[in-house]
């Protein structure tokens, strides 16, 4: 027996040594040899599992997607069936959170605003996303003149303040005769354009780093396009930080729409939404200040859950915050 299987079965006491130059002896511990490396994404993914803020986040979360999808499952009511005769009524039948103003189901209106709230910021932070990793990525590989148009159309979005120009934009769609319809793809198409520069400058980073490592340059001297290299081998790398960042404005657009529709420039009736309903309750809150306080715990419950989300998802992909 060598000296190396000696020493091997000394600190191994699994280990038994084979016949002399035998390196894959039977019996010998393989774990070392066949384990695989684990990726960033289940490295992260490892991380996730062990923190409770991550489920409460993902399980607020999806409380809230199933109930945009889904109302029915929540509530029996409608929330455009309104009686005076029950104006700020207390809780009774089905309607545990009393009447509003107008004499309408506040837990219907609550449950039923989820869907426009959600599906605007969710599309808004889509459309924010692909016109980020459009420009974020080219400019990030590509450089040079690019880059710089891209940096200075970065810098002079950053300068309009998004709530300000939402006003301003949307206030032009309401003198153009937009009706709810038309208001809610105006909403989706200003956040979407007016919030992406944040995340094109991260994922630009994040290219920019990915592409001066060594994988990148193996595969460009092995003959692979810029498409290919972009999409098979940085995109995969910088993705991350992306993806948190997303996360976290799909959060910040639902509280901008509902802003927006509580100043008077966002959604209209017959539309439901938190941010009208709260405008619609605000001058009476002294009066009654339920059918306030479900709307906005609504609103501010969901708006929770994705920056807990996105802040726990940072966590886990950053190794310096674990």
């Amino acid at each position: 027996m060598s000296d190396f299987e000696t020493v091997a079965a000394t600190e191994f006491h699994t280990a038994q040594p084979g016949p002399a130059g035998d390196v894959n002896a039977p019996s010998q511990p393989h774990s070392m040899e066949t384990q695989k490396p684990r990726s960033a994404g289940a490295d992260a993914w490892r991380e996730l599992r062990r923190k409770p803020l991550f489920w409460i986040g993902l399980v607020l979360a999806l409380f809230a997607l199933v109930m945009a999808f889904w109302p029915s499952l929540f509530t029996s009511a409608d929330p455009q069936t309104c009686q005076l005769s029950r104006r700020m009524a207390p809780a009774s039948g089905g309607a545990i959170f009393g009447f509003d103003v107008q004499g309408c189901d506040v837990y219907a209106k609550a449950v039923y605003g989820t869907k426009n709230s959600l599906m605007i910021g969710g599309l808004a932070a889509l459309l924010a996303g692909v016109v980020a990793m459009l420009l974020g990525v080219t400019a990030g590989y590509f450089g040079r003149w690019w880059d710089a148009i891209v940096s200075r159309v970065v810098d002079i979005v950053l300068g309009l303040p998004l709530l300000l120009a939402g006003i301003v934009f949307m206030r032009r769609v309401a003198n153009a005769g937009g009706g709810a319809n038309a208001r809610v793809w105006a909403l989706i198409a200003i956040l979407g354009l007016l919030g992406w520069t944040t995340a094109a400058r991260v994922i630009r980073s994040s290219v920019i780093t990915a592409k001066q490592q060594d994988y990148v340059h193996a595969a460009r001297m092995l003959g692979a396009g810029h498409g290919r290299i972009m999409l098979r081998h940085i995109l995969p790398n910088a993705l991350a930080p992306f993806i948190v960042i997303i996360t976290m404005a799909l959060g910040a657009f639902i509280a901008a729409e509902a802003t927006l529709s509580f100043l008077g420039v966002g959604l209209i009736p017959p539309s439901q939404s938190w941010g009208l309903s709260i405008s619609e309750m605000y001058p009476y809150m002294r009066e009654n200040a339920i059918p306030l306080a479900v709307p906005s715990a609504f609103l501010a419950l969901t708006v929770l859950a994705f920056i807990i989300l996105g802040d726990t998802i940072r966590e886990a992909f950053d190794p310096k915050l674990r």
